[in-house]
C-alpha cells in the first residue's frame, strides 16, 4: 500500500528536525521536501501546492516569541486561502498556540515531539486539505457578491436563511448530502458575521481519529495522558472570538456529546487532565451529512445537543432538485478551472447543456466540479460536447410519476397528501418541507399530527 497523501513541506532551520521529520513521515507521503528557511521554502510551496506545511515558528537566533513563525504564516494564508499549516516550535507557550490557530494555522505541534502524536496531527491536516480540495470551497469572495452559486427557489430559501442568520450569534445547523456544499454555507455564514474579523476554525470530526477528538476538541494539559508531554489548547478555545465550524457532527462519539453540550451552556472548556475551566466565547456552526431520521434517533446523537445545535437550521437541496442552477454552476467551474490550468475558455454545446441538466449527480455539486475539471484537462474542443463529461448525448431526467388526482376535493385529503408529497421530496427534512409548504415548522408539525404523520 503506497503514501495516502501526495507532498508535505517541512521548514525548519535545524536540520536534524528536518531529517527526523522526513524520515517519519515519508510513509505518509509521496514526497517530503524540506527547507532551512521560508525564504527558500516559498518558490516550493508555490510550485507543487503540498497537503501540509509543517512551519517553524522561530528562525532568528534567540528567538522564542514566534512572530517570524506568525508573519510567515500570514503570508502562506494570503498566497492561499485553503492551504494547512502546522506550527512546530520549541517554545510551547499557550499563547503561542492560540495566536497561530487565530491567524490560520490548522494544528499545533510542540518539540520535542511524539512522533504518533505527530502523525496524528499531520495525517489529521492533510485529509483536511484532502476535504477542502473535494468540498471545492471557492475562494473568499468580496463581501458584495456570495461564493454560493445557484438562483433556483431551493437555493433563494437557502439564500434567505443565510441572509436573516448570518448577523446573528445563532448557532447554525446544516444538513445535506456529500457535495452538497455545506462548508461553503459555514464560510458564507462567518463572513457576513459580526465576527468575520476574526478566526474561522474548522474542525473535521470525520477526519480525527475517535479517540483524539476530545484531546482536540478541547485541549489536553501536560501529563494528562502519556503522550502529554505539553499544554496543548483545543480547538474551542482557539475559536475564542470568532466562529467555530464543526463539520460532520454525526461522527462525535456519544460518550463526547454531554462535554460539548457543558460547553456551549456553560461557554466554556475544561482541557483534559485540568480542574480549571477556560471561558470562550464562539459561535458554532455544525453540519452532517447524517439523515434526519438518524440525526433524531437519541441512541446515535442527544437530543439536547440536537437543540442547542440547530437553533436555525438551513437544509441544502441536492442538486437534482435544483437543476436550473446546473449550468451556471457548469460555467463557473469552466472559467475556473481554464484559468487553473491555463486553457482557452470552452464553451457548453447545446447536447452538452442538456445532457447536464438531465443527469442526476448523485456526487451533487462536487461531481458537477470533477466533470468540469475532467473535460477542461482532457478535451481538444472549444465546443463541449456530452461525452467530454462522461455523459451521454439525449438521456433525459426520468419525469416523476403524477400524483393521482381523481378530482378529489376533500380538503382534508388534498391537505394531507401535499403534506405527504412535501416531506418525500425533502426526505422528511422539516425546514425544506416546511419552505415548500409556505409554513412555519410549527405549523407542519402541527399539520403532520393532524394527519397521523
Amino acid at each position: 500500500m503506497g503514501p495516502e497523501f501526495d507532498r508535505c513541506v517541512i521548514v525548519d532551520d535545524d536540520d536534524d528536525i528536518l531529517l527526523a521529520a522526513r524520515l517519519l513521515l515519508r510513509p505518509l507521503f509521496r514526497e517530503v521536501i524540506t527547507a532551512r528557511t521560508p525564504e527558500d521554502a516559498l518558490p516550493k510551496i508555490e510550485r507543487h501546492t503540498p497537503d501540509v506545511v509543517l512551519l517553524d515558528a522561530n528562525f532568528a537566533r534567540g528567538a522564542t516569541d514566534a512572530s517570524e513563525g506568525l508573519a510567515w504564516l500570514d503570508r502562506l494564508t494570503q498566497l492561499d486561502p485553503e492551504i494547512v499549516v502546522v506550527m512546530i516550535t520549541a517554545h510551547a507557550g499557550v499563547h503561542v498556540a492560540v495566536a497561530a490557530m487565530k491567524r490560520g494555522a490548522t494544528d499545533f505541534v510542540p518539540k520535542p515531539w511524539s512522533n504518533d502524536r505527530l502523525l496524528a496531527t499531520v495525517r489529521t491536516a492533510a485529509a483536511l486539505r484532502r476535504s477542502r480540495v473535494a468540498a471545492g470551497a471557492p475562494r473568499p469572495a468580496p463581501a458584495s457578491k456570495s461564493p454560493l452559486l445557484g438562483h433556483s427557489p431551493a437555493m433563494a430559501r437557502v439564500h434567505s436563511l443565510i441572509e436573516r442568520a448570518a448577523p446573528t450569534d445563532a448557532n447554525v445547523l446544516i444538513l445535506g448530502q456529500n457535495g452538497t456544499g455545506k462548508e461553503v454555507v459555514a464560510r458564507e455564514l462567518h463572513a457576513r458575521s459580526q465576527r468575520a474579523g476574526q478566526v474561522l476554525q474548522t474542525v473535521d470530526l470525520g477526519a480525527i481519529a475517535t479517540e483524539l477528538i476530545d484531546s482536540e476538541l478541547f485541549g489536553h494539559v501536560k501529563g494528562a495522558f502519556t503522550d502529554a508531554k505539553t499544554d496543548r489548547i483545543g480547538r474551542i478555545q482557539a475559536a475564542d472570538g470568532g466562529t467555530l465550524f464543526l463539520d460532520e457532527i454525526g461522527n462525535l462519539p456519544l460518550h463526547l456529546q454531554p462535554k460539548l453540550l457543558t460547553a456551549l451552556e456553560q461557554r466554556q472548556v475544561t482541557p483534559v487532565g485540568a480542574n480549571k475551566p477556560v471561558k470562550v466565547n464562539i459561535r458554532v456552526i455544525a453540519a452532517t451529512n447524517m439523515p434526519r431520521d438518524r440525526l433524531m434517533d437519541e441512541r446515535v446523537f442527544r437530543q439536547d445537543l440536537l437543540y442547542r445545535l440547530n437553533t436555525v437550521e438551513i437544509a441544502l437541496p441536492p442538486l437534482a432538485e435544483r437543476p436550473e442552477d446546473v449550468i451556471e454552476l457548469a460555467e463557473h467551474f469552466l472559467a475556473l478551472y481554464a484559468e487553473r490550468y491555463n486553457r482557452p475558455l470552452p464553451t457548453l454545446g447545446d447536447a452538452a447543456r442538456a445532457a447536464l441538466i438531465a443527469h442526476d449527480w448523485p456526487g451533487n455539486v462536487r461531481a458537477l466540479r470533477h466533470a468540469v475539471e475532467r473535460a477542461v484537462i482532457l478535451s481538444t474542443r472549444t465546443v463541449l460536447d456530452p461525452e467530454d463529461f462522461g455523459l451521454e448525448a439525449g438521456v433525459s431526467r426520468p419525469a416523476p410519476t403524477p400524483t393521482p388526482q381523481a378530482a378529489d376535493l376533500n380538503l382534508d385529503r388534498v391537505e394531507r397528501r401535499l403534506v405527504e408529497e412535501a416531506l418525500r421530496k425533502h426526505g422528511y427534512n422539516i425546514t425544506g418541507a416546511a419552505a415548500e409548504l409556505g409554513l412555519s415548522r410549527a405549523a407542519l408539525y402541527r399539520r403532520m399530527e393532524k394527519h397521523g404523520l
